[in-house]
């Protein structure tokens, strides 16, 4: 499919122009090309003419954009990771997580920077590609180990627990679970989703049953009974 931007078909002209050039040629017209023949030349399928526009003085986040969106070569991909001032832009890095050829290196490269806040909402996309969707969920999980027990609790309340589906495996320390005990739980959501954790605390566990929205809910207090880390004085005293 073409691509029209800004009412420029740049493809168009990428085929029209550039298409049956050597490579040499179309390298070395990259390296000093401005204005819409630059960005033609974005499409170019060969990492060499990439490498050539990533070098050019006049390349902005504009050619960035176009190159992480409609680039189909690993190599290429991988320059464009390397300048760090494309790599850190939110729609470089949206376009990378789509294209099914960015590389695992070059993934990991754009999303360890990201606090663990930001790592959850890319982890949900349904844009991404199957490569992207792995290595999301191995870099999130990855920094809720090493994040503060803050940023984890933060993480969890923030998504009402969703986020928990994504940390099977994981567990709580015991700072984690101190600060999840002195907060209080109005909703009902992040209680089902810490009672279908399997790795909730049992000091926690005890503390969700104490809520007045556990006391006042049947449902939610069977469920969290019914957890294997439910302590067994209080499956009794229920």
């Amino acid at each position: 499919m073409n691509k029209v931007e800004g009412g420029i078909n740049y493809r168009k002209i990428f085929e029209t122009q550039f298409h049956d050039l050597p490579r040499d040629v179309r390298a070395s017209a990259a390296g000093t090309a401005e204005g819409s023949a630059l960005s033609a030349l974005c499409f170019d399928p060969d990492p060499m003419v990439i490498k050539a526009i990533l070098e050019n003085m006049q390349t902005s986040l504009d050619q960035a954009r176009l190159i992480a969106n409609h680039h189909r070569h690993s190599t290429g991909l991988a320059a464009l990771a390397e300048r760090a001032q494309f790599a850190r832009d939110t729609q470089v890095r949206h376009y990378l997580l789509r294209n099914p050829q960015t590389s695992e290196p070059v993934l990991i490269k754009i999303l360890n920077p990201l606090p663990l806040q930001q790592l959850y909402p890319l982890n949900i996309s349904r844009e991404n590609s199957e490569r992207a969707k792995r290595v999301l969920r191995q870099v999130l999980r990855q920094k809720f180990q090493r994040s503060s027990a803050e940023e984890r609790v933060g993480l969890i309340f923030s998504t009402e627990g969703r986020c928990l589906n994504l940390l099977i495996g994981l567990t709580f320390d015991s700072k984690m679970t101190a600060l999840m005990c002195r907060r209080s739980y109005h909703a009902s959501l992040i209680i089902q989703n810490l009672a279908r954790f399997p790795a909730t605390p049992p000091a926690v566990i005890g503390h969700l049953l104490k809520q007045q929205v556990v006391r006042r809910s049947p449902p939610l207090r069977k469920i969290l009974l019914r957890h294997s880390n439910c302590p067994t004085e209080l499956k009794r005293k229920v």
